[in-house]
């Protein structure tokens, strides 16, 4: 017979420091397992599927979409330059650049607002123009990029500083050109940390409620999201708010649990 293996706690560890460890993971799952404990299983498929919520998931998806596409062209140059190069100020401009991971969304949807309303800095302007962009679908866009950008920005900063400058200094030697390098060495050498990235920056789109609230307001088909149906929802049906919840949750949970995958993949 072959023995089990036992658990052995690693050298260094404390045996207490499990006893937070177990504190704060009860924290997160009790909430959950009390969240399904009050789904109303024989309705859930009529719950999620009704024409308000079928709107707001397909309005989600839309526009955390194309705010996590935003934030991969937006993003993977600030990464680059935050990693990359070296000048005064830089470390300013990073806290900037990551200040709304701490700011409160609905701070963030009210310096949008001022940035972007009809009397804004820049929407002034653009309503001269004829563009608004306040109180619309670009508001939601916008409003899930400005919360989910630090993400992008974070993990792929992180990929960059661990892989090094090693072998694009190499490339650069062997005479190929800047976009040569970034395009052929850069960018797949830190391939799944931009996966990543893009992954969680979708995540945080998908969940985002405080600043599309303030920025984009609540129109069925047009600004009200997810989170913002399960707002409303909450009032006027508790088991419709609470299955949705509980659809959110599975869609987050596959998209963390995939970006973990596919970190470990890459780490391989």
């Amino acid at each position: 017979m072959t023995a089990r293996p036992t658990a052995r706690i690693p050298a260094g560890l404390p045996a207490w420091i499990f006893v937070p460890a177990a504190v704060g993971s009860l924290l997160v799952v009790l909430p959950l397992v009390a969240m399904l404990l009050e789904v109303d299983w024989t309705h859930f498929l009529q719950l999620v599927t009704s024409e308000s919520s079928l709107d707001a998931l397909a309005l989600s998806v839309r526009t955390a979409s194309a705010s996590t596409l935003l934030c991969v062209l937006l993003g993977v140059p600030m990464a680059l330059v935050s990693a990359r190069c070296r000048f005064p100020g830089l470390a300013a401009l990073r806290a900037l650049v990551l200040l709304p991971l701490v700011l409160p969304p609905v701070v963030g949807g009210l310096a949008l607002l001022y940035t972007f309303g009809r009397q804004g800095l820049i929407g002034r302007h653009l309503e001269v123009a004829g563009i608004q962009i306040a109180f619309s679908t670009t508001a939601v866009v916008l409003a899930q990029t400005f919360v989910a950008l630090p993400f992008l920005v974070i993990s792929l900063e992180g990929a960059l500083r661990t892989a090094g400058r090693r072998y694009e200094a190499v490339a650069a030697t062997l005479g190929a050109r800047p976009t040569t390098v970034l395009r052929r060495v850069t960018v797949p050498l830190v391939l799944p940390g931009l996966v990543s990235g893009a992954v969680l920056a979708f995540a945080r789109a998908l969940g985002e409620f405080g600043a599309t609230l303030t920025f984009a307001g609540s129109l069925q088909g047009v600004t009200r999201t997810l989170p913002l149906e399960i707002y409303l929802q909450r009032e006027t049906d508790p088991d419709a708010a609470v299955a949705l919840s509980l659809l959110l949750v599975l869609v987050a949970v596959a998209i963390v649990l995939g970006a973990r995958t596919r970190r470990a993949a890459g780490a391989l």
